[in-house]
Parts: structure tokens; sequence; C-alpha cells
């Protein structure tokens, strides 16, 4: 189910973008648009791995230089029947992890030293298999090509504004039209790719419980990442926000709760794992 709902909040995104297009230059801009998306999607499928482990400082490391780490990986990975993928450290404070790549035989794990510093060998285990379960389900693609469209709607929209609709015989709306689309086509954009990216988070979770066999590991990481996530900066994510949907726990603070949050809330994740283990709820706490 979860597989499908993508699908169609996926269609409703380059759908959108589609129609940005047209609000520019009529056929001719739509025609633009699904090119440029072409072309945006064509690179960051080959790319968006690089880049993204290159912005936040990651190193790749092996069973030479960190040899519980890799083994640990390893293991999880052959639990997840995936091929052995790199293992990253990023130098950076707050308890976090991501995973990227355009499929399992090109993916990579990163964790951030915070992570590392923080957690028990068993939470550390919890996070990896979430991560390994995105690069299962193929949501590092998925979320790379969201990501890509999300942005890519935001500068055509912004395009649309200057360049004051194209042909105005194809824009029936005119300059009202163009409003609108500069104001609300990024906001409807947001608004699928976090939830996209909320259902995603859900099925990586329900993967990682089963690649390690004990749903209560990431329920624990989780509440202990978001405890630490809250009162710890991470400024490589503060400074590319766009990548924050990537992270097992949103990196930013303050930012936009709702709708246009990119995770699930923490508690609802962990009272889903708690139930997968049989575990009744807490009798207080934060987590339920």
């Amino acid at each position: 189910m979860n597989t499908f709902k993508t699908g169609i909040l996926m269609s409703l995104m380059m759908g959108l973008f589609l129609v940005v297009g047209a609000m520019i230059g009529g056929q001719n801009g739509m025609l633009f648009a699904f090119v440029l998306a072409a072309g945006l999607n064509l690179f960051a499928y080959w790319n968006s791995d690089k880049m993204l482990l290159s912005m936040f400082g990651a190193r790749q490391v092996d069973a030479g230089s960190e040899p519980e780490l890799y083994r640990l990986v390893e293991k999880l990975a052959g639990n997840a029947k995936l091929p052995m993928p790199k293992v990253f450290i990023s130098e950076n404070p707050q308890p976090n992890a991501f995973a990227t790549g355009r499929n399992p035989e090109h993916a990579a794990v990163c964790v951030t030293t915070g992570l590392l510093a923080k957690t028990s060998k068993e939470e550390l285990a919890g996070v990896i298999a979430h991560e390994l379960g995105h690069v299962r389900n193929r949501d590092t693609l998925i979320m790379t090509i969201t990501a890509v469209i999300a942005g890519a709607i935001g500068m055509l929209a912004h395009m649309a504004f200057f360049m004051g609709g194209g042909e105005r015989r194809n824009n029936p709306l005119g300059f009202v039209g163009i409003l609108l689309v500069t104001l609300l086509a990024p906001l409807a954009a947001m608004l699928v790719q976090a939830a996209i990216s909320r259902s995603r988070e859900f099925e990586a979770d329900k993967a990682g419980a089963e690649f390690t066999g004990k749903p209560l590991w990431l329920a624990n990481a989780l509440a202990a990442i978001e405890s630490s996530a809250r009162r710890i900066d991470n400024p490589a994510a503060d400074a590319n926000p766009a990548t924050a949907h990537l992270f097992i726990i949103n990196p930013l603070h303050g930012g936009i709760s709702g709708l246009f949050a990119t995770h699930p809330p923490t508690e609802e994740r962990i009272a889903r794992l708690r139930a997968m283990a049989g575990a009744p709820a807490p009798a207080s706490g934060p987590w339920g």
C-alpha cells in the first residue's frame, strides 16, 4: 500500500512540475519542464551520493580503520540479503545517520561521530538496520528524485514570476495565475515530498526491526537520537535543509511541523516498534 501511495505522490509531483512549466510557456514550457526534469534526475541518479557525502564531509572507512562498525554493517547487510554497502563516518557531534546511492549495488551508509559516541552497540545496530531498510526499499533513489523535483518546482515558479508567464495566450489567469503558481507550487511540492518521506520512514523502521530481530533496539535508538538532536546542532544540515529528510531523525531545529514535517512523529514510530516487539507502552514518559 505504501509503495502504491508513493507512486501516486511522485506522479503528482511530476504533474505539478509540468503544470508550472505550462504556466511559463504553454506547451513549449511543459516540454521544457519535462526535459529539465529528465536532465536533473539523470544527473542526480549518477552523482547525488557523491555530492551528499561530500556535503557532510564524510570519510570512507573499512575493516582496517573501523573494524567494529564495518563488521556490524556487514552482518546486518547479510541479514538483509543486500550487497555490502560502502561505510562512511561524518565528523558531526549530533547523533544521526543516512543512506544514499542509486541502488543496493551502489549504496552507502553514513553515521555521525555523535551517533557512535552516544548509542550502545544494540542501538547502533538498530539505526544501521533502518538505513539498510531504505537501501532495500530503494528509498535512497526515490527521495533523491523527489528532492530534485521539489527544488526544480521552486526554481520554475520563480522563473514564471520573473518571466511574466511566457505566452500569455496560454495562461488564461494572467498575472493572478502566475502569482498563485509562484506562491502555491513550492508549498504543494513540499507537502508531497514530506508525505513521501513520512511513509518511507515507517517502512524502513519495519525493515530495520526485521533485520535485527529486535525492534526495541531501534525504538531505544530513536528516543536517544531525538533527545540529543534537539540539543545538538548539525551545521551541515542547517546549511542544506533540503537534505533533512534523508536522516533517520530530523537534524534541523525549529522547522515546520505538521503537514510539512519530513519525518513522522518519533513517538508514533516508537509505538509501532514496541507493538512489533509485543512490548507494552511505558506507564509514563514522552514516547508512549
